[in-house]
């Protein structure tokens, strides 16, 4: 299974720590925040894979975050997953109306926010669930560590091959250089923005080659987005 980053957003103390254990136990990746602001914080730099969100937060309620987050062309296929303990039918509607994947009310069981969480990843990012990542005639092989484009095998570097599989798993998406540095380099590692640049540079030559290069796209004032839709 990938290693999936969950954002939780949940204001009680217990509560969020709690999360953090029995999904990091699951083998996720944890980040938390205690409020919607402290949320969008951690947006503005990385892009986790889920949030799972609480209703009840202060100053700006989870239902308006989500309301909010779902207006933004690159949030809007990110998937929420509301946790509440307003479990009353009219709550629910609500809830799946401000664009949530997802509802759980408290108190829940471990396991089931686990195996829910896990369903609505799978449903959302299913190319991560196969070894093999095809989009038109380009397929990526994670096993082998292979990128072909019409059969013939693309010379890549390591670090342009996670480029690139992050990309196909991501298609359509627009990633600054800091969350493309957060995702494909790691955040333990100190590299400079114009890293990615270069090896942006690098991949559209190789992509050349092969007449593609038009699908790793420039974002002006923003960074880059895969596209195989001109």
């Amino acid at each position: 299974m990938p290693n999936f980053i969950i954002l939780v957003v949940e204001d009680e103390d217990a509560i969020r720590e709690m999360l953090i254990v029995v999904l990091e136990q699951a083998g996720f990746t944890v980040q938390a925040a205690s409020n919607a602001d402290d949320a969008q914080h951690f947006l503005n730099d990385t892009l986790p894979d889920l949030i799972l969100l609480d209703w009840m937060l202060p100053t700006i309620s989870g239902v308006e975050f989500a309301r909010r987050l779902r207006k933004e062309p690159i949030y809007q296929t990110l998937p929420i997953v509301m946790l509440t303990a307003r479990g009353e039918e009219e709550d629910k509607i609500r809830g799946f109306g401000c664009g949530v994947d997802d509802y759980m009310t408290k108190p829940f069981s471990p396991r089931e926010l686990v195996a829910r969480l896990r369903a609505v990843l799978r449903r959302s990012s299913k190319h991560q669930w196969s070894p093999k990542i095809t989009i038109g005639d380009l397929m990526l092989d994670t096993e082998q560590h292979r990128l072909t484009i019409a059969e013939q095998v693309v010379d890549v570097s390591p670090t342009e091959f996670r480029l690139m599989q992050f990309f196909m798993t991501h298609p359509d998406k627009v990633f600054n250089r800091t969350q493309l540095l957060d995702q494909v380099w790691g955040r333990s590692v100190y590299i400079e923005e114009r890293t990615v640049d270069v090896h942006i540079r690098r991949l559209r030559k190789i992509l050349e080659i092969h007449e593609r290069e038009d699908l790793v796209q420039t974002v002006r004032g923003f960074g880059y987005r895969f596209s195989i839709n001109q």
